[in-house]
């Protein structure tokens, strides 16, 4: 971490620590159910590989793994309260008014059938169908830092016709299939009732079209969706006619309306692709919101991968005269979720949940989160340039 000493990093990671701690708090009726979180966490930012049950309890000094595995499932606490501790502290250190909410999901390999959601479904973090659990997230970018502030169990058809098995997985009464998109709108939701910093929404071609669309126009916030080759996308009032599918308006593009543009920063430096913008209508504002002012306008962004031509279409809606150079931006944003779900599974244990219950399984996601979110914080906070000393001129 640039801008802060060795020993002013250390102070800021045990007051850090000390400070989430005293926010998870409230969530737990008995000192000792606290005492044991606040264990759980310790154990997640230390230096173990794999943060076990048996690990952790090695780490805390504990002779077994009861205590630790006792808060993902006997403890009695509220593991969506614990989302709103991290979203609230989330966006205390990161918060901006132009931030990206990104959407996206990740797979959690597993064996068996018991783990609740589990199933031979497809994940991108394996490319292929097979045992997994599914979990859709949330992430707050922001130029401050990013980290998660949602989370949601996918659970397939095939658990969701089976009541014995979710009774026996202890999924909540009443709780019904809803596809990856719905769970995103849901979240969505959440961080607008929450009076959540955020200008965009940024996912990809799994969350691009139908409700997500409709929520966010409503709500007043651009995005960055991407969608399908085989997607319709059509011009019209004054716009240049743009028609067909997205494959089909990149196959007859001029060579001269590619731009070469970085998407941000990414761990081997800027991120240059070709690009392509099509604005395709203009609406006013108060089409979607009674009252509100303002022209937006409805978009195609295309992608061309630099090294290999590969493309990939977004579906986009902006304020009017936004430019090609800030969509690219909000597009880019998405490698930070990417990157999130490396850090969490590699240094955090995000993927090394024990439990097979719908509670554990929120509980475990929600701590890793929380210590992310920490991480997260301390970066900001650490790398912030602190203002310039002024001399003052003593009178004579």
């Amino acid at each position: 971490m640039k801008g802060a000493s060795i020993e002013a990093t250390l102070e800021l990671w045990a007051s850090s620590l000390r400070e989430v701690k005293a926010r998870m708090r409230p969530l737990f009726s008995q000192e000792r159910v606290a005492a044991s979180a606040n264990s759980f966490l310790d154990g997640l930012l230390g230096d173990e590989r794999r943060k076990t049950g048996w690990m952790r309890a090695e780490a805390a000094g504990d002779a077994g793994p009861w205590r630790q595995q006792a808060i993902l499932g006997r403890g009695r606490w509220d593991a969506d309260a614990l989302r709103d501790v991290v979203r609230d502290y989330a966006i205390e250190h990161l918060g901006a008014n132009d931030a990206v909410l990104v959407i996206d999901e990740t797979g959690f390999l597993k064996q068996g059938k018991a783990s609740c959601g589990v199933g031979r479904q497809y994940t991108g973090s394996a490319g292929k169908v097979t045992n997994c659990q599914i979990g859709v997230f949330a992430a707050y970018v922001s130029a401050k830092g990013h980290a998660f502030v949602d989370r949601a169990l996918y659970l397939p058809k095939s658990w969701t016709a089976d009541p014995e098995r979710l009774a026996a997985a202890h999924v909540p009464e009443g709780t019904t299939f809803a596809t990856k998109p719905a769970l995103a709108v849901a979240m969505i939701d959440r961080a607008i009732a929450a009076d959540m910093p955020f200008a965009w929404v940024a996912a990809d071609a799994v969350y691009g079209v139908g409700d997500i669309e409709q929520v966010l126009r409503r709500a007043g916030k651009g995005y960055v969706l991407g969608v399908k080759s085989d997607h319709h996308f059509g011009s019209w009032a004054d716009k240049p006619v743009v028609a067909g599918t997205a494959a089909q308006i990149a196959s007859k593009l001029d060579p001269g309306a590619w731009q070469r543009l970085s998407a941000g920063k990414g761990t081997k430096g800027e991120r240059f692709h070709d690009w392509a913008y099509f604005e395709l209508a203009d609406l006013e504002a108060d089409e979607y919101i009674d009252g509100a002012t303002g022209t937006w306008t409805r978009g195609l962004l295309i992608r061309r991968h630099a090294a290999d031509g590969d493309l990939a279409f977004f579906t986009t809606w902006c304020p009017a005269d936004t430019t090609i150079d800030t969509l690219v931006g909000v597009e880019g944003h998405r490698w930070a979720i990417e990157d999130s779900f490396e850090t969490t599974k590699n240094e955090l244990g995000l993927d090394h949940n024990e439990t097979r219950s719908w509670h554990g399984w929120h509980r475990h996601v929600s701590l890793v989160m929380l210590a992310f979110a920490m991480l997260a914080a301390i970066r900001a906070r650490a790398n912030t340039t602190p203002p310039k000393r002024t001399r003052t001129r003593l009178p004579t």
